[in-house]
């Protein structure tokens, strides 16, 4: 039998993330995968932001956006993964209210902000490609920055309703969150009254910030692939799969488990099973997100060249 060590398993101030707790076996071997996740999300995202920043030819709104999705990866998967190494590091499982209030709000705004900021790159490439000629017009800074500040202003909107929705809703004895870091539906089953209204409210901005953002990212691309058809340039036919597949690879990667959760039955063994996919969107998504935009990506090879070149004569 499971034991989970507390200093003050029911005290009103403290949660108990369960998280993993029913396969102590996995633990460590979790926790050793999930830092070394975190440390390649570190260090890939730090490593487009700063790049995009030093180099004045990735000054462009596609890596304008895409320095924005590295600060967001950046911070989404702070919001939960430092506090879930810690739990699966040792037998204490609590977090404090505050703490459990504060992860829920930044996990439920960035995630929210996410999903509007694909839809904001999906146009960006729907406009580079489908409107060529128009592009710098359409995609001007000023737009560009508008469109970036809408995203993370829904996002921490939806999430303000969401929270203060959740913490209003009086909870019963105990205090055990069925999963590995504060997320609203879990919040909720700890709950002594009625709460549809809740579930209403959260099904509907759901529906919202996931399946219109997915509606509105694959009209974007199947606009870019009737223009793309038509393209003679075979160069410009592969540059165009090259970036646009790197973007659909990222929506399909963030999206599906969201879907996955979204769609499961409220059963017991679904939500053991939903862990594990929140585990990877939320550690395995964020650190490859990187490597696909990077790897086959001539402009980014190319910043890394000027910038080592700028940096021989130094050391000559």
């Amino acid at each position: 039998m499971n034991t989970i060590l507390l200093s003050n398993p029911y005290s009103e101030g403290y949660f108990i993330l369960l998280g993993f707790s029913h396969w102590p076996h996995l633990e460590v071997v979790l926790f050793v995968l999930i830092l070394m996740f975190y440390l390649m999300t570190l260090i890939g995202n730090l490593f487009i932001i700063v790049l995009s920043y030093l180099d004045a030819h990735l000054h462009t709104p596609m890596y304008f956006f895409l320095s924005n999705l590295s600060f967001l990866d950046l911070c989404y998967t702070t919001s939960s993964i430092p506090q879930l190494l810690v739990n699966l590091w040792g037998p204490e499982k609590t977090i404090s209210y505050a703490g459990c209030m504060t992860q829920l709000y930044f996990a439920l705004a960035l995630g929210t902000t996410e999903c509007v900021l694909l839809v904001v790159m999906s146009y960006d490439r729907y406009a580079a490609v489908c409107r060529p000629l128009h592009y710098t017009v359409l995609m001007n800074p000023r737009f560009c920055h508008l469109l970036a500040v809408a995203s993370w202003v829904s996002g921490f909107t939806n999430s303000a309703l969401h929270s203060s929705f959740t913490f209003w809703v009086p909870l019963c004895g105990h205090r055990q969150v069925d999963h590995f870091f504060c997320e609203v539906p879990a919040l909720l089953r700890l709950s002594c009254v009625d709460t549809r209204a809740n579930e209403l409210t959260l099904l509907i901005t759901s529906s919202i910030f996931v399946f219109i953002p997915l509606i509105l990212i694959l009209s974007s691309y199947v606009a870019i692939a009737r223009t793309v058809l038509r393209l003679q340039s075979s160069t410009r036919l592969q540059r165009v799969f090259g970036t646009c597949g790197s973007h659909l690879m990222v929506v399909s990667l963030f999206f599906i488990p969201i879907l996955c959760i979204y769609l499961q039955p409220p059963s017991g063994s679904s939500q053991e099973q939903g862990k594990f996919i929140a585990l990877f969107y939320t550690v395995v998504t964020p650190s490859l997100n990187p490597l696909i935009y990077t790897l086959r990506n001539k402009d980014v090879r190319g910043a890394v060249r000027r910038l080592v070149g700028q940096e021989r004569p130094v050391h000559s």
